[in-house]
């Protein structure tokens, strides 16, 4: 979804390119372990890009605690995600990720009002998992089946 309803939806070909400063991945809604996997296969072997950050935030310690055996948070951390505690993080804009003013999100969270994230003059866009982590090794919006 587009900034800044959860209804403005478009294809992913159409915002593909836009330049990202942070990526998110976690809270309730996307943040089980599903999620955490779906992002670790993205980042295998890759990295962040240069100026954009990726933070991940598992939906309860279970998760983490299952992310970490498996190897998850390590492939996560090797590609230079920053893992906050579980919980809400970003989302309800209280915490840990807040953007800053005109930063643009991607986020696998549920909502992208404004100031939803903390920041009334940022623009979140919503995704999967698979495209957040994509879009945070390039630093743009990507397809993840393009890598």
């Amino acid at each position: 979804a587009c900034p800044h309803s959860m209804d403005n939806i478009a294809p992913l070909s159409q915002v593909v390119g836009t330049r990202v400063q942070q990526a998110f991945i976690g809270t309730c809604t996307n943040g089980r372990l599903e999620d955490i996997a779906a992002a670790a296969a993205v980042m295998e072997g890759k990295h962040v890009a240069v100026g954009t950050r990726l933070l991940v935030i598992p939906a309860s310690s279970q998760v983490l605690q299952s992310a970490l055996a498996l190897g998850y948070v390590q492939t996560l951390v090797d590609a230079g995600a920053m893992i906050g505690v579980p919980g809400c993080g970003p989302c309800m804009g209280n915490h840990m990720g807040i953007p800053a003013p005109k930063e643009v999100t991607i986020s696998s969270a549920n909502r992208n009002f404004k100031g939803r994230m903390g920041t009334r003059d940022s623009e979140v866009y919503l995704a999967s998992p698979a495209v957040v982590a994509a879009s945070a090794i390039t630093g743009t919006i990507t397809d993840p089946r393009s890598l």
